[in-house]
């Protein structure tokens, strides 16, 4: 890492922060995983049941293990050796956790996070249900506008997730997307969450590393 990368991290990071404060988000700025770790453990009370969206961010900084050892309920659709039924419970329970942790696959300068899901229930539940929401983006996932946003998510996000998935999708092959139709498609449901929505305690952690994809 270049000795100039945490400047610019944190300059780049910093902006995006107040652009989030100016949308009504709550937003500050970390300068390691580490430290949001930290901040999240402080965010969330002891006995909040917490609910997570799927993030290879939150995965990174070894939140759901903290917050488990500390005896937090964690409802992760994720978790190993689950069936089908069992993920679906889950999600539905994570509409109304009383924290609900998720990352973010693009988050623009003016301050809009951007999301594309295959089912929605993740950017379902950070627009409504739980009692917080708690975004954590690594400095990586700041674009210039929406435009560019669309196209993180086709270029980077969407082809590394179906290889992650291991569907048979086009994107998996070429890395790229295809724009495929077929009913493996994962990218169904596009958000941009412009403002906080209303009636909602939503708080941003800018994170000045690469995290995710």
């Amino acid at each position: 890492m270049s000795e100039f990368t945490p400047w610019h991290n944190e300059t780049v990071g910093g902006a995006v922060v107040e652009a989030l404060k100016k949308n009504g988000f709550e937003a500050e700025y970390c300068a390691t995983g580490a430290d949001a770790a930290q901040r999240l453990l402080e965010l969330i009370p002891d006995a909040a049941s917490v609910g997570f969206g799927g993030s290879w961010t939150l995965k990174a900084i070894g939140i759901s293990e903290k917050l488990a050892e500390r005896g937090n309920t964690i409802l992760d659709h994720g978790a190993p050796g689950l069936t089908n039924e069992e993920k679906a419970d889950i999600r539905r329970k994570q509409q109304i956790c009383d924290v609900f942790l998720s990352g973010t696959n693009a988050l623009t300068m003016d301050g809009r996070l951007v999301n594309m899901d295959g089912s929605g229930n993740r950017v379902a539940a950070m627009i409504f249900g739980p009692g917080k929401v708690i975004v954590v983006a690594g400095t990586n996932k700041i674009v210039k506008d929406l435009a560019a946003a669309e196209e993180r998510i086709q270029m980077k996000a969407a082809p590394i997730n179906n290889k992650r998935l291991g569907t048979p999708n086009p994107c998996s092959r070429t890395g790229v997307c295809m724009d495929c139709q077929g009913p493996t498609r994962i990218c169904n449901v596009l958000t941009i969450i412009s403002k906080r929505p209303l009636g909602t305690n939503f708080h941003v952690l800018i994170v000045g590393e690469e995290l995710g994809f």
